[in-house]
């Protein structure tokens, strides 16, 4: 079956983006455009009104802004290391502006002469970019006292920035050079956001960070819209809830870590050379989900026809990344919470909650979850705290 040919508005679409990044859209004109995807100039008039028109269609049509979101994340994993991981990320991120510098001065430097449709459509794309840098921010610093989307802001606002003075100006001397400003990013976002223990594999020398389990009722709920989304979200959000494991541990695992019975059903996890056994619990706060041989994640099994070996996969049926749970959990929580949806770590934070309050030791969970003795204190603080509480509203119940 041949490959249609692209229609005439897509022809222009796409020969105006070719002559933005290559010459600036203040020096391309419409007859340039219109000769390079071959048409007469009268026909991108009548499509597009001008070349402010074609421009609006650029932004909000063309494949190289309409899927930029999805490249900052296709194929990009926080690493073991923080400070390393962030330097990747705004690494790749920079680059992404790189490809196009004449557009992206032309875009900065002619703003102000663009109709106001024009400026919304690159405010909408910025939108975009910044809910995949939250969604990056959300795996990458899980447990960061600052909101993502505020990160997040921060980040984009400085990308741009030097891409705009390095872009603009030749003789700069605010750095010395491309990596002297990505270590000076990375240095003032480690020194805001890391602790030891805030990146995914840093949690050797930690102090624990604060404790902000979620309410019972939005668990459930949670787990409720995950049910209702597909037979594999109800098994992953199960797992963040059930076992209390991070969304780069349910990524790592594969159909062969599970052992199950009627007894028990347990995971082996590995992640970073870290082998743990961790059991996934038949009650979540209070409710009954199923039990070891007939639950959420067996169910899921069940339904799989293909030979991979991960345990869950995408609609490609290539592996599951935790930065894809992490979209399926703010699907979730829409319309469930107000303002920022909850960090996917306060998930964790609940099961481990609960397993104290339920009376797990501090040295049985540390085995369970990997995590030092002194970065759980702060766990049995919350427990403690909810437990008070709990107590007191008892009492309170008496004459």
């Amino acid at each position: 079956m041949s490959t249609p040919s692209p229609s005439t508005r897509d022809r222009l679409i796409q020969a105006a983006l070719e002559l933005f990044v290559s010459q600036g859209i203040s020096n391309t004109t419409t007859r340039q455009i219109a000769n390079l995807a071959e048409v007469n100039e009268v026909t991108l008039f009548r499509h597009f009104g001008n070349k402010h028109g074609l421009l609006l269609a650029v932004i909000e049509e063309s494949p190289t802004f309409a899927n930029l979101e999805k490249s900052l994340l296709q194929g990009f994993e926080p690493s073991e290391s923080g400070k390393l991981s962030l330097k990747e990320y705004a690494s790749y991120n920079l680059h992404s502006l790189e490809q196009m510098p004449e557009l992206f001065r032309s875009l900065i430097g002619e703003a102000d002469q663009y109709p106001d449709e024009n400026r919304q459509a690159i405010g909408k794309r910025l939108a975009e970019v910044n809910r995949s840098i939250v969604n990056y921010f959300a795996v990458a610093l899980p447990q960061s006292q600052i909101p993502h989307d505020r990160l997040s802001s921060l980040w984009i606002g400085a990308l741009i920035g030097y891409a705009a003075i390095a872009f603009t100006s030749e003789f700069q001397e605010l750095w010395r050079d491309r990596e002297d400003f990505l270590d000076s990013l990375v240095e003032l976002f480690a020194s805001v956001t890391l602790s030891e223990s805030s990146v995914i594999g840093d949690r050797d020398k930690a102090i624990a960070p604060k404790i902000l389990d979620l309410p019972t009722t939005l668990v459930h709920n949670i787990l409720q819209q995950a049910k209702k989304s597909s037979l594999q979200d109800s098994a992953i959000a199960y797992l963040l809830f059930g076992a209390g494991l991070s969304p780069r541990e349910i990524a790592s695992l594969e159909k062969s870590q599970q052992i199950c019975d009627k007894n028990q059903h347990i995971l082996q996890v590995t992640v970073a050379n870290r082998l743990r056994q961790v059991p996934v619990n038949q009650w979540i706060l209070g409710k009954r989900y199923g039990s070891y041989t007939n639950n959420p994640l067996t169910k899921w099994l069940k339904s799989r026809k293909d030979k991979a070996l991960s345990l869950f996969l995408t609609e490609e049926s290539q592996p599951i990344s935790a930065l894809e749970i992490q979209k399926r959990w703010q699907i979730w929580l829409e319309g469930l919470t107000e303002g920022e949806i909850p960090a996917i770590a306060r998930a964790q934070q609940t099961w481990c909650v609960e397993m104290l309050m339920r009376g797990m030791s501090l040295e049985n969970l540390s085995i369970l979850t990997g995590l030092e003795l002194v970065q759980l204190q702060t766990y049995a603080r919350r427990a403690k705290e909810k437990a008070a509480i709990e107590e007191a509203t008892l009492l309170d119940r008496k004459p």
